[in-house]
């Protein structure tokens, strides 16, 4: 087994390029594992640490695109690897060629998309701000301290920075990052939760309704740090918004203070209002419903948009009851943690590394016997690989050896569609889940497919894939745990 690696001196490629990059390289036969990342002094420490080293490394900087494979085939992974970044960098096959801009100020736009190392995303976020735009910020790995100060700065100019770790947005129409193709029309979502978002966003759709605009907080921005500056600006904009007549607010458990302060933003703006905070049951306001759940929260919005709610298809068989635990591995962080919620409730010592409500905190890593809801899209999980969400592979393995267990009895799975994420995520699993049950034949995996018919993965075809290794699928994450739980409970 050999490690090669190829560096591109001063060539800037985003995070999302670079993912896809590695994903190919990965995909070669005979390449164990590959990376591919910007030369900053965080990465190459990643990469030693994932033994993604060979010493030639030592000659990149943080402006330089570094290619590593390891396997007994690495040469042939780093070319892959090479293919895939000159194609995504190729110009259309049809129409004139267009030279990038080299400054923000010579675009004439309104939002920036930031995408590059933690450590230099702040610096791009404030020449977006200084030139006039809003900002979705993807990057992770900003400081809380360059948070906050992007975000004060951009109330005081009246626009808005998502993020940092904004991965889902729907702006004029546009779907941007990690979101689907969904209905238009007429609720208003702001979301400090990624796939909470899109649960959301998908459901509402469902249920007949349609989505005007999705804000994307990042994560932090309701803690006491942040103090939700952009979720209050988000709520304000979307009370001014002609085209929004419903307004949502997606969440992980707030601050208690935070929480109030988003409640009472959401009262002020003078539309029928929808608050999820997940795993949390803050008291309702006047003007705001507060639902248990992503899919309650969507009926809630959709009904109040006019929309036709209607009971969600359901499998009619009774669930066979199974002595273990329940497994749930998920590439969505917010399913993740609503997940958590609703097993602790019905359920001893659940634990997870995204946990909410009653449900037990894991450390970073740690993979214990017991009920767990296991979030491989944190940080733990990512270092120098792409997300789960991009490539499944990962969880894929996760899937074969912890459904193999003996104690497992129902392996929970979240399948998430929409631009960015793998073109068939569900054909990457099926072969593990078939090798679980094989293993391990009293096994249950319940699968709820996040997505739409429009979206690039086509949802039937997923859920068609799934059904055909059996897994049984849930219409709502909320369903599928609820599933889960009756396969179990005694």
């Amino acid at each position: 087994m050999s490690i090669a690696t190829r560096i591109h001196r001063g060539q800037w490629v985003d995070s999302a390029r670079l993912m896809q990059a590695a994903r190919a390289a990965r995909e070669v036969d005979g390449v164990e594992d590959a990376a591919c990342f910007m030369g900053t002094p965080a990465n190459l420490d990643e990469a030693r640490s994932l033994g993604l080293w060979n010493g030639s490394q030592d000659e990149a900087a943080p402006d330089d695109v570094v290619i590593v494979a390891r396997g007994d085939d690495a040469e042939r992974g780093v070319a892959a690897a090479d293919a895939a970044l000159a194609a995504s960098d190729a110009p259309a096959a049809a129409g004139p060629a267009m030279r990038a801009p080299r400054s923000l100020r010579s675009v004439d736009a309104d939002l920036a998309i930031v995408s590059v190392p933690g450590e230099y995303a702040a610096i791009d976020g404030h020449k977006a701000l200084a030139a006039g735009m809003d900002v979705l910020l993807f990057s992770d790995g900003v400081s809380i301290e360059d948070e906050l100060r992007l975000k004060r700065r951009a109330h005081e100019l009246g626009l808005l920075v998502m993020g940092p770790g904004a991965g889902t947005a729907i702006v004029d129409g546009v779907a941007l990052g990690f979101a689907n193709v969904v209905a238009p029309g007429t609720v208003g979502v702001a979301a400090a939760a990624g796939t909470g978002a899109q649960e959301v966003t998908v459901l509402v759709g469902r249920h007949g309704a349609g989505v005007s605009t999705c804000f994307g907080t990042g994560g932090r921005d309701l803690s006491e740090e942040i103090g939700a500056i952009t979720m209050l600006d988000s709520i304000e904009r979307l009370a001014r918004d002609d085209g929004t007549d419903v307004v949502l607010v997606v969440s992980k458990p707030p601050a208690d203070d935070v929480a109030e302060q988003v409640l009472g933003a959401l009262e002020a703006a003078g539309k029928p209002a929808v608050a999820c905070f997940v795993g949390a049951r803050p008291p309702a306001r006047p003007g705001v419903h507060v639902a248990d759940t992503l899919a309650h929260a969507a009926q809630i919005a959709a009904t109040l948009a006019g929309g036709h709610v209607s009971g969600e298809d359901r499998p009619a068989d009774v669930p066979s009851r199974r002595s273990g635990f329940v497994r749930g591995l998920f590439s969505g962080g917010t399913l993740c943690s609503e997940a958590s919620a609703i097993l602790a409730e019905g359920l001893p010592e659940v634990r997870s590394n995204a946990p909410a409500g009653r449900a037990e905190r894991l450390e970073a890593g740690e993979w214990p016997p017991g009920h767990v809801c296991i979030d491989m899209g944190e940080e733990e999980y990512t270092r120098g690989r792409p997300h789960p969400m991009i490539d499944p592979g990962p969880r894929a393995e996760a899937v074969g050896r912890e459904g193999a267990r003996p104690d497992t009895a129902v392996l929970l799975l979240d399948v998430v569609l929409g631009y960015s994420s793998h073109p068939d995520p569900a054909g990457v699993l099926a072969p593990a889940i078939v090798q679980a049950r094989r293993t391990n034949p009293d096994l249950a995996v319940v699968a709820h497919v996040l997505g739409t018919e429009e979206d690039p993965q086509v949802q039937s075809r997923q859920e068609a894939t799934l059904q055909d290794v059996g897994a049984e699928l849930a219409a709502t994450n909320a369903d599928a745990v609820g599933r889960a739980l009756e396969h179990v409970r005694s």
